[in-house]
């Protein structure tokens, strides 16, 4: 694939209105648990193997057209988490590599798929920067409805949102595992700050 690619109008508005509303309402979603490039933003993760998609959509109905779409048939490990960005909120230069934290070998995504859920009318800041190496090869600004997929080993950032106002996506990270890497690899957890996320956990466990 060339560095990224973006369709519009990818789904219908009321789909997209209805997973809002559901993403927000969601018990896990909280402060975000990712790492500290993630600057004051808010979300949840789900990590599955392929094996286990079902149970994602039986958990989180509302994820289900998304996920037709987005993920490829060609990758076995995913790693799913809605982004919320405010005022202030910003995503500083990474590349992708969730799952390192259960196997150290995970090389990055293949592929990184984007839904902008929600975006501001009057966005100020929050466009998406691509850099492979140095180079910078795309600056997307989001609209609501699109859906945009790169290139998983690009160096990526959002910038920093200069006004009041929600900029909303569903990110999936889609990697291709041989089997070692893939034993490491929770079949289906889902990773939370929110208080039930941890009750749940804790549950698990004894």
């Amino acid at each position: 694939m060339p560095y990224y690619q973006q369709q519009s109008s990818a789904f219908s508005p009321s789909y997209l209105s209805d997973l809002r509303g559901a993403i927000l309402a969601c018990p896990y979603f909280a402060t975000n648990n990712l790492n500290r490039d993630f600057v004051d933003t808010k979300g949840f993760s789900i990590v599955f193997q392929r094996s286990h998609l079902a149970q994602v959509e039986q958990q989180f109905p509302f994820f289900k057209p998304y996920l037709d779409r987005a993920l490829s048939p060609a990758h076995n490990a995913f790693y799913l988490n809605p982004l919320l960005l405010r005022q202030g909120s910003r995503v500083d230069p990474h590349i992708d590599r969730s799952l390192r934290s259960y196997c150290k070998t995970v090389q990055p995504p293949a592929v990184v798929s984007v839904l902008y859920v929600q975006v501001p009318a009057d966005l100020q800041g929050g466009e998406l920067v691509l850099r492979n190496h140095r180079q910078q090869v795309g600056k997307i600004t989001p609209k609501a409805n699109t859906l945009v997929c790169f290139q998983g080993d690009l160096t990526h950032s959002v910038n920093a949102l200069q006004k009041p106002g929600e900029r909303l996506s569903l990110v999936c990270e889609q990697y291709s595992l041989d089997e070692p890497e893939l034993r490491d690899i929770p079949p289906f957890t889902i990773e939370s700050t929110a208080a039930s996320a941890k009750k749940a956990k804790a549950k698990r466990r004894s």
